[in-house]
């Protein structure tokens, strides 16, 4: 597996031909888009041909998969990302997170007979953020017509498209759920079942809806004729969106946060999401020789595993909308404070119990990468939470509405207690990593599954010299409950090292060789002292790099 050389440039050559990954990185000095389905990388690569900024194709890339992924992601549900801007050298994150709609209270919900947030139905949806972001994000640095980047999934959409293994097999899955609303089933069962592998969907409703955009804008979405279906749908079920819910809605520009890990500087946004906890984990595991204890050994396993459950029992408990609580973000990511967290790990036994640290005194998702000839980066991000989200469809629109409300805690004194206007903490979260001359953007999906999965690949590149297709393919762990001893770990890690883990303590779940549930993850790079770009597709899912193609 080559490594990666920061202060000379890149260097793959070693290991190229006897090695263990599975699939060569796409190299190119043209722009290059990663994303979970080749149609939605080949969208954003068409736009990058025509003169498009990174952001132009990300956008693109972006709309073609909530087409072909419903299940996924949407324009229904909620988008976060990272830009880098190669004129100025600088990073700006975006938090493009609805928030819940002024009537929903914990007072309407209890009155209503619920104890805890409700998973599906209206209760759940806050306003979709997607198109807001969308509008925000090519507004600043966008060079194509909001018409131009749509074209490609209107067509998508309104022609169809031929349903991939892991979409059909997500899809079938969710069929109980699909069948619960009229709108719904209409909509995703239009043969009165999941399609298959193979078979051609068609979704003239999205259609209609991208449409609405691209010659509107996100005024279509917000204020025009599909806020009007959205609303109607509230109503009909019983819920307390508003037209002001939905105009007043705006992204904000945010400042990503950062640590350093052994001479990278590693990037997240800040709270209301969960990209803290891959940065206290690291800050942990920086006062362990992970590197020498070898690539997925049971030593650097157990370390990672049980710096996971401190760093998660610290976000889940402070991380929430910061324009409703103060979340204590410079002693969460204090070095000093991973030390003191770093020397409760037993090397010899897992913790079944991991309580949050007393702080230092202070004042179902895709993810897709782009990277231009330029040098400009989007790291980006988009879901619908669950898995075909809150699983209501407003008349019309041709997509489901996403069910982020259902994050939110019914305890009133919890930091991420449901209030009006509020966002809840949210699992998705953008990647970035640069040292001197190169640059990463990554991400990683899953749900709780993101930031662990964030520090093991992280871990791949910096600690064993992984280039970055290998980092995505290489065996993982996920531990997606926060107590107990419990583990999922992939079959390729070997069984003397599982062994060994359970003898520690640790209650294995074996799961297949490449298993979606740990996440599947995208990559792009730009070694700038070259000028070159690096493209990675997690084989965990039907995805590609895709090169910008050349244009004679």
């Amino acid at each position: 597996m080559a490594r990666v050389q920061a202060s000379s440039g890149t260097d793959y050559a070693r290991s190229a031909i006897d090695r263990s990954q599975a699939r060569s990185m796409v190299i190119s000095s043209r722009g290059i888009v990663a994303s979970e389905h080749p149609l939605a990388s080949q969208a954003g690569a068409m736009i990058l041909a025509r003169g498009g900024h990174a952001v132009d194709a990300a956008i693109a890339a972006n709309a073609v998969m909530g087409v072909v992924e419903p299940m996924m992601d949407g324009v229904g549900g909620d988008l976060f990302a990272i830009v880098y801007d190669a004129s100025s050298g600088q990073l700006h994150g975006l938090n493009a997170s609805g928030w819940t709609p002024a009537g929903l209270t914990l007072d309407f919900l209890r009155s209503h007979g619920l104890s805890t947030m409700p998973q599906t139905g209206i209760h759940p949806v806050t306003v979709p953020g997607a198109v807001a972001g969308w509008a925000l994000l090519r507004d600043r640095f966008g060079r194509t017509p909001f018409s131009d980047i749509l074209a490609a999934a209107v067509h998508v959409a309104d022609q169809g498209f031929p349903v991939t293994e892991i979409a059909a097999a997500e899809w079938a899955c969710s069929e109980r759920l699909l069948r619960s609303e009229p709108n719904t089933a209409k909509t995703y069962l239009p043969a009165g079942r999941p399609p298959r592998v193979g078979e051609v969907f068609r979704n003239p409703d999205l259609a209609w809806a991208l449409t609405q955009m691209a010659d509107q804008g996100a005024d279509a979405f917000y204020r025009g004729e599909i806020a009007h279906r959205l609303l109607a749908c509230s109503e009909q079920q019983g819920g307390t969106m508003t037209a002001a819910d939905l105009a007043d809605f705006t992204p904000e520009w945010v400042d990503p946060i950062s640590t350093t890990y052994r001479g990278w500087t590693i990037h997240e946004l800040p709270p209301n999401g969960q990209g803290v906890a891959a940065l206290i984990m690291l800050n942990i595991l920086e006062n362990f020789p992970i590197g020498q204890y070898g690539h997925n050994s049971a030593d650097a396993l157990h370390l990672m595993i049980e710096a996971k459950k401190l760093a998660y029992a610290d976000m889940v408990r402070h991380v929430a909308d910061p324009h409703f609580a103060a979340v204590p973000m410079p002693a969460m990511l204090s070095k000093a404070y991973a030390r003191d967290r770093a020397g409760l790990i037993d090397f010899s036994k897992a913790n079944a119990d991991v309580s949050p640290g007393k702080l230092p005194v202070h004042s179902d998702t895709t993810y897709l990468g782009v990277v231009d000839w330029e040098g400009n980066m989007v790291s980006l991000i988009q879901s619908n939470f669950a898995i075909f989200g809150s699983g209501v469809v407003p008349d019309g629109v041709g997509f489901v509405l996403q069910n982020r409300g259902g994050r939110f805690s019914m305890d009133s004194t919890h930091p991420n207690a449901l209030a009006p206007r509020k966002r809840p903490l949210h699992t998705i979260i953008p990647g970035f990593m640069s040292r001197e001359e190169v640059r990463i953007g990554f991400g990683i999906v899953g749900g709780w599954n993101q930031p662990q999965a964030h520090v093991q690949f992280i871990s791949n590149v910096v600690d064993h010299g992984m280039n970055i297709q290998a980092a995505l393919e290489g065996p993982r762990f996920s531990k997606i409950t926060f107590d107990g001893c419990d583990v999922m770990i992939e079959a390729r890690i070997a069984e003397p090292v599982r062994e060994s883990l359970s003898r520690k303590g640790h209650e294995i779940e074996l799961q297949g060789d490449f298993s979606n549930m740990m996440g599947c993850g995208q990559s792009v790079m730009r070694d700038n002292s070259a000028g070159v770009n690096y493209g990675a597709s997690d084989p965990r899912r039907d995805g590609a790099a895709i090169p910008e193609p050349v244009v004679a």
